[in-house]
């Protein structure tokens, strides 16, 4: 399959980003996280906090709708093995540079998980060391005269809600935070 664009407003003054389609999700569906467990997860959170609404299916072929926040990812095409690599990352970072630049309404980007935060700061022009990635961590950044939130999680994959690293008070703390401006 080719590329998986972001879905949601364009003019959205939130803007999700996670790392790549999956095999069986997004790659499939031609929707970001759409058609796994962290996509279902993903939209249930989103519905809880208003910024979604309708009724998620995994095939995508629903009625979710997303209010003022647009999802997407910094690698863009399925990566192979499932896991993209840095050039991969890299090459795909102008795409996401453009989504971000097209957003006219952009206030806050959510990365979920490390590679989404670095490549975001990357794009952003920002030294990933200058605003490390950690759980419930914000960053306030100016980029080119624009104010921007960063705010960081870890990804929400089965992996990491089955281990622990992510609760759902957790990541719930994440969408209050985002609330809170």
């Amino acid at each position: 399959n080719g590329p998986v664009p972001g879905f949601g407003p364009i003019d959205a003054s939130l803007l999700i980003m996670g790392l790549a389609p999956g095999r069986r999700g997004a790659n499939r569906t031609g929707r970001p996280f759409t058609g796994d467990a962290a996509g279902g997860y993903l939209f249930r959170m989103l519905v809880r906090f208003d910024l979604a609404s309708g009724t998620y299916s995994d095939g995508g072929l629903d009625d979710i709708r997303l209010h003022d926040t647009r999802i997407s990812n910094v690698v863009r095409c399925l990566p192979p093995d499932n896991k993209p690599v840095a050039a991969e990352i890299n090459a795909c970072r102008p795409f996401l540079a453009a989504e971000i630049e097209a957003m006219p309404a952009l206030g806050t980007i959510l990365t979920l998980g490390r590679v989404a935060h670095d490549s975001t700061c990357r794009a952003l022009g920002l030294p990933p060391a200058d605003l490390p990635f950690g759980h419930g961590a914000c960053w306030q950044a100016d980029v080119g005269g624009r104010p921007l939130r960063l705010v960081s999680s870890y990804h929400c994959s089965r992996y990491n809600t089955q281990t622990g690293r992510l609760t759902d008070a957790m990541f719930a703390d994440i969408f209050r935070i985002i609330a809170d401006g």
